[in-house]
């Protein structure tokens, strides 16, 4: 499975990347998790250690140079719109058991749409990661689709979107739908988080009318100490995450909705 994971800032984007991520690896399985999201600290939620020390791959100025033939920063110039990827990977993960990380970056550029040295690398790495690798793909991103072209989103299985009981994030989801069905991604889901009473499931409920609703993620204070302490995530509901798992494995199987 190829999995998206979007939505608005601070909803638990990162939270629910990191316990599909852990589910998976944990069963045996060969997991990619992918940080494509500006506020990089999937590798916290991970539990990896000298977070401090990892720079992403964006700001990585030798490595894009040698692969684009640009330094990055620069537009107007030629560059590779095709750059060789396929032996990065291995070499810029970080990995600890069935699990890597690769941590991509942002392109700190103003504007949207940059054709720029770094922004080509960073596709060129996703389109390779999305059709050539076999392994569970994890993607925390942001809430727009910057780092993805038409080709390559429309080989995800499934972009999750991440939601809580409000009407800002409602709207994200209904805009992510949007943009995600102009690409050709035929798949939308979402999952409701910070969930602290039945009300709260219920207006989401009430508002999702035509997007898979995956499950819920109730409000956890065990969650936000693991935050707070910096450590791996620590979730107190394992049987909601159960569930949302269960409900991506049958809508990964079934037909779009």
């Amino acid at each position: 499975m190829k999995i998206a994971v979007t939505g608005k800032g601070g909803v638990g984007k990162t939270t629910l990347s990191s316990l599909l991520s852990l589910h998976f690896a944990n069963e045996g399985k060969r997991v990619i998790a992918i940080d494509a999201d500006p506020d990089s600290n999937l590798a916290s939620a991970l539990g990896f250690n000298n977070i401090g020390d990892i720079v992403p791959i964006s700001e990585m100025e030798a490595l894009i140079e040698e692969r684009t033939g640009a330094k990055p920063g620069t537009s107007g110039s030629f560059f590779k719109l095709n750059p060789k990827v396929d032996d990065l990977p291995e070499k810029l993960w970080l990995e600890r058991g069935n699990l890597r990380l690769m941590v991509m970056g942002t392109v700190k550029k103003g504007g949207g749409g940059c054709v720029c040295p770094e922004s080509t690398l960073l596709k060129a790495l996703i389109t390779h990661m999305m059709f050539y690798r076999d392994d569970i793909i994890i993607m925390d991103m942001e809430a727009g689709i910057e780092h993805l072209g038409r080709g390559t989103a429309a080989s995800m299985d499934m972009f999750i979107v991440v939601i809580e009981p409000g009407v800002r994030s409602i709207e994200t989801a209904y805009h992510i739908k949007k943009l995600a069905a102009e690409i050709g991604v035929k798949k939308i889901s979402v999952v409701g988080s910070k969930i602290r009473k039945k009300e709260d499931e219920d207006f989401i409920r009430d508002k999702i009318r035509d997007i898979k609703i995956l499950g819920f993620m109730p409000y956890d204070e065990k969650l936000i100490d693991s935050d707070m302490k910096g450590g791996a995530v620590n979730f107190s509901h394992p049987e909601n995450i159960a569930e949302i798992i269960k409900n991506i494995s049958e809508f990964n199987q079934g037909s779009a909705s």
